[in-house]
């Protein structure tokens, strides 16, 4: 397969100051050879995370970078494998830790700049250097995500994780989706614990290098870490490190895996920040947002996405394109049931940017896009913070990135695009390629089936997933109809009769009549939904997660200040001005 037609080339990333593809001599912007895994769920991530950093030994090297750090953060059940006990251990042991956290905000607005700057002197103090990095955009932030481990003696084992999973709170739940012990403080719909859907990718081979380089250029960069006159007071208060130590000479790429047939690309987002831009981006670097444009034209029959926000009407346009030119194309969003916060000035602008999104999706696809939200046994909503986009089995992308202006232009962003070597485009992607392995995982999750249940063609996934959603709202609706055709086994045979021969517009009933900002509403929905699933029924419940989910429609009140406030601080443009970069 020709991976030009997938991935960008060098002169594509618009960036030609970057170092990331230097590497291999003649320019080439993606590296073979390497082996993808996706780690569904943050306690299977951390899990693993906390066995890699506990072999690491003198002279190996730690590199991270994350939104939010929490030393407090159990990564396995052991009380003390914290995430700052596990780092300050590695360290004595004579690794080379390495971490840049974004400074973030005064922390009684929400924020966890003091928690950050804890992790930092606790590392500092046994010998590593933990930072905070405000090198961003007036209202951005750094949303990387990514952890990079390389082996002094055995490069074979150097391996690299890069998602949308932070070593924070909240994060560490599984696939019973019944939260982290050590929740955050969310919407009171999401409950005491919230559920929480996440994935990171562990990548082994020599995109590694790629993704060290990224973390490189942000820590060598001359930059000072904040200009801010008051930040820089509140530094010297607390005596806080502001001077990158020199990481040292970059090993060379690890080898390709024996086995590693995927072709990986790292792909960014860096603004350009004012009064100094970075080095290795002055014009800063969209190539997150240029690599999925250039991947969408390539879509034929379905497009998956998962995906914390779908803002703005740039990328509603960015799939509206690809409906209208494909009229045989479906593409399935599955999205939070609703925002992550209470309260109308924070929800509303949420809901104004993905209404902006999802009238162009649907106005260009109508009954060929299905819209989700997903809530677990017990009736209570799964926050959906992954950002995983999946394009006919032959490419996935998985990052930090979400699908909004911010994360497109305003804040550092890091993603992993793949696609599999092997066959040409008109032969079907190998079963165990790794998009075609992601989506499979993902799609049984949410349809409470294994894997192998999973239909491979697009179009019944798509209608299997559609009637999965329809029969879980009409549970909840007390509207039961149970119908037997057949004898069918499987995910197939529980939703025997329900897959539509026409399949309406997705405007659910369990969400009819919701006005966004009348939270009691929707408290009482949820509750309702909720003491439903734990009562008795004469039928059981369908399997899987799936709820469908409506355009949110706002009131001509919401309507004067919530795209005001959703421009301002939600979902700002990091596009340069005119005349001031690309």
């Amino acid at each position: 397969m020709d991976v030009r037609e997938w991935l960008l080339v060098s002169e594509e990333r618009e960036n030609p100051h970057t170092a990331i593809d230097a590497v291999r001599g003649d320019g080439t912007a993606w590296s073979t050879g390497n082996s993808v895994r996706a780690l569904v769920h943050g306690r299977d991530y951390f899990g693993e995370l906390y066995e890699r950093i506990c072999t690491l030994g003198p002279g190996d090297r730690f590199y991270f970078a994350d939104w939010q750090g929490d030393p407090d953060q159990q990564l396995t059940d052991d009380p003390r494998a914290t995430l700052n006990n596990t780092l300050i251990d590695a360290v004595r042991r004579g690794v080379d830790v390495r971490g840049l956290l974004w400074r973030s905000h005064w922390h009684r607005l929400g924020y966890s700049a003091h928690r950050h700057r804890q992790l930092g002197d606790e590392i500092g103090e046994a010998g590593g250097q933990c930072l905070r990095d405000m090198r961003v955009r007036t209202r951005g932030a750094h949303h990387q995500k990514f952890v990079v481990i390389r082996h002094a003696a055995d490069p074979e084992r150097d391996i690299a994780y890069v998602g949308g999973i932070d070593l924070c709170n909240g994060r560490r739940d599984d696939a019973k989706h019944q939260g982290d012990r050590q929740p955050v403080e969310m919407a009171r719909a999401y409950g005491p614990t919230p559920a929480w859907h996440d994935v990171q990718v562990a990548i082994q081979g020599p995109a590694v290098h790629d993704v060290e380089t990224t973390f490189r250029e942000r820590w060598e960069d001359s930059t000072p870490l904040t200009l801010n006159p008051g930040r820089l007071l509140s530094s010297f208060v607390h005596r806080e490190d502001l001077s990158p130590e020199p990481l040292g000479d970059q090993a060379p790429p690890p080898p390709a895996r024996p086995d590693g047939h995927e072709v990986v690309q790292i792909v960014r987002t860096f603004p350009v920040i004012y009064p100094k831009s970075y080095d290795f981006a002055p014009e800063g670097e969209r190539s997150v947002m240029l690599g999925n444009t250039k991947a969408i034209a390539q879509a034929d029959r379905l497009v998956y996405v998962e995906d914390q926000y779908l803002w703005s009407e740039e990328v509603g346009d960015h799939f509206a394109g690809a409906l209208r030119d494909k009229p045989d194309l479906r593409l399935v969003i599955v999205l939070p049931v609703v925002p992550d916060r209470d309260g109308a000035a924070v929800e509303v602008p949420q809901l104004y940017g993905r209404s902006l999104a999802m009238r162009k999706i649907l106005e260009a696809g109508g009954d060929r896009v299905a819209v989700f939200g997903l809530t677990n046994e017990a009736g209570m909503p799964v926050y959906v913070h992954s950002k995983t986009c999946i394009i006919d089995h032959r490419w996935a992308s998985v990052g930090s990135d979400n699908l909004n202006r911010r994360s497109w232009t305003s804040d550092s962003e890091i993603a992993c695009a793949v696609v599999d070597d092997r066959g040409d485009a008109d032969s079907p992607a190998p079963e165990d390629s790794f998009p075609r392995v992601l989506l499979r995982t993902l799609v049984a999750e949410h349809l409470g089936c294994s894997p192998d249940e999973v239909p491979e063609d697009p179009h019944e996934l798509f209608d299997t997933m559609v009637a999965s959603a329809d029969a879980l709202d009409e549970w909840y609706a007390g509207g039961v109809r149970v119908r037997v055709r057949d004898r069918r086994t499987g995910v197939r045979g529980r939703l025997s009769g329900r897959i539509p021969r026409r399949r309406p517009v997705p405007v659910p009933q369990w969400l009819s009549g919701h006005v966004p900002g009348h939270a009691y509403r929707r408290r009482r929905a949820l509750d309702r939904a909720a003491a439903y699933a734990a009562a008795p029924h004469e039928h059981q419940r369908p399997p899987g997660r799936l709820r469908r989910l409506a355009t949110p429609e706002l009131t001509a009140t919401q309507l004067i200040w919530a795209p005001r406030l959703y421009d301002l601080l939600f979902d700002p443009d990091g596009r340069p001005r005119p005349g001031e970069g690309n």
